[in-house]
């Protein structure tokens, strides 16, 4: 199955999953898995949450991500993999001066 992000109408998550400001993103979801390819503007994060019955991998396409996960702080460079397994906390901000550009991976665990 192939999809174009570029064909994909955008979506704005406000203060996603407490966040600050706004996170842009274009997203595939089905019964299975969701895609997202996200942009957090500088000064914009995603909140802390726990992935209790799912994990989601995220690839940093361009920007820089300070994560958080379990307590720990971790930096997430264009190239670079973070993965965050079934039930553990994370969350993102962009502290930098350009875009954040992910694209992320969250399966069903449930089926």
């Amino acid at each position: 199955m192939l999809f174009n992000f570029d064909d994909m109408e955008e979506t704005i998550l406000h203060n996603f999953n407490g966040g600050k400001n706004d996170t842009k993103a274009k997203m595939f979801i089905d019964e299975n898995v969701k895609i997202l390819y996200g942009t957090l503007e500088p000064g914009s994060s995603i909140g802390l949450h726990t992935h209790e019955k799912n994990s989601e991998t995220v690839y940093c396409i361009s920007g820089e991500a300070t994560i958080i996960m379990d307590g720990k702080t971790e930096i997430l460079k264009p190239g670079m993999c973070h993965y965050c397994p079934m039930g553990h906390t994370h969350g993102m901000e962009n502290k930098g001066d350009e875009d954040l550009v992910i694209f992320a991976v969250v399966p069903n665990h449930e089926k």
